[in-house]
């Protein structure tokens, strides 16, 4: 990975988006494509679509969502504690003793989310899972009135947000879940730039895929495209207690996922095998024998149906803190995407 591209990743990381506040993330996007887009719109839901060769007859769409996991701030107490609610899928075991950011019209406010120290818990208490209702977000407020001055109720909450590098081209940070997808997707974009292709290629960065798939739904209808591909994150196997039988043999570094199933259309699926062996990337496959929980799923039932693929990247421990992916992955996925653009002509068909 380049230092251009490499920066454009540490932003879009940097950047919070829980669904329905992906307006930060969203302008790293827009002037990130800007540099080479024929084309960069903004829609009411706020999906960001740029676009080369618009005017072609024939689309391709590429979908990331941007949107991550969150909590939103309902209620401050008189002591100057925050109490939220969840965005999305979580595993509130994965909320204790973390770092968090509250952004605010101000700007982020840095904060703290545990419970009772373990000498406090009785021995009942330390077997319970707690709920998001027994959590609270200390900001170092005297009371509710400093606190209000700085937080306001509807306020999104993150983990605290970064990029670090680990050994063998690997990095971790929350929110790779999905902020991979767009940089895929983008960097696709920015290749089949530099070529001449003969269809229009949309790459969208879309929202609120956490909260039902919503931003692809929209996004994918105003578009109008005959072929699409959702770029996602999917569960790396290469580590203890995951279930290789359940799940599949995923490693990190050994390329993107190509999936196999009812919700991808077996051309497309074809086209993306040939295309990674001809130009010599690194790629696994995996099935997946139900409607994905991914953008795919809408995009496949758009109006008339779209043929629809799923490349995926391996992450270990995905929706916590410390979600890890291969750099390597990412190059082979865009090069791969960029590689299944400018193979589409006039004459290509993809009905199965």
């Amino acid at each position: 990975m380049d230092a251009q591209s490499l920066d454009f990743l540490k932003k879009l990381l940097h950047s919070p988006a829980p669904s329905g506040y992906e307006q930060p993330i969203q302008k790293v996007v827009r002037e990130y494509v800007g540099n080479f887009a024929d084309e960069v719109k903004t829609d009411l839901h706020g999906n960001v679509i740029a676009a080369v060769n618009p005017d072609a007859q024939r689309r391709v769409m590429l979908a990331g969502h941007c949107d991550q996991i969150g909590l939103l701030v309902q209620y401050i107490d008189d002591e100057g504690y925050l109490w939220a609610n969840l965005i999305g899928g979580w595993d509130i075991q994965m909320l204790l003793g973390q770092n968090m950011q509250v952004h605010t019209a101000s700007g982020p406010v840095h904060g703290v989310i545990a419970r009772k120290a373990i000498h406090l818990l009785t021995p009942e208490e330390r077997k319970t899972v707690p709920e998001i209702k027994d959590l609270w977000i200390d900001i170092g407020a005297k009371n509710g009135d400093e606190a209000r001055e700085l937080v306001s109720i509807g306020d999104p909450i993150t983990f605290e947000l970064g990029f670090r590098p680990m050994l063998n081209q690997l990095a971790s940070a929350p929110g790779m879940d999905n902020r991979v997808g767009v940089w895929v997707v983008m960097e696709a974009l920015r290749q089949v730039s530099e070529k001449s292709p003969e269809v229009g290629v949309f790459s969208v960065s879309t929202v609120q895929e956490e909260i039902g798939l919503r931003g692809a739904k929209t996004s994918a209808y105003s578009i109008q495209p005959e072929v699409g591909i959702a770029v996602d994150v999917t569960h790396a196997t290469d580590c203890p207690a995951v279930s290789k039988q359940e799940n599949g043999d995923i490693r990190l570094g050994n390329g993107p996922v190509v999936y196999r199933g009812p919700n991808v259309n077996p051309v497309v699926f074809s086209t993306l095998s040939d295309l990674a062996g001809k130009n010599d990337l690194s790629y696994q496959i995996n099935s997946i024998s139900r409607p994905a929980g991914n953008d795919a799923n809408a995009m496949q039932l758009n109006q008339g149906g779209m043929a629809t693929g799923i490349v995926a990247i391996p992450n270990r421990y995905m929706h916590s803190p410390v979600e890890v992916v291969s750099l390597e992955d990412l190059d082979h996925a865009a090069q791969l995407l960029a590689e299944f653009c400018l193979d589409i002509n006039e004459t290509t068909d993809f009905t199965p």
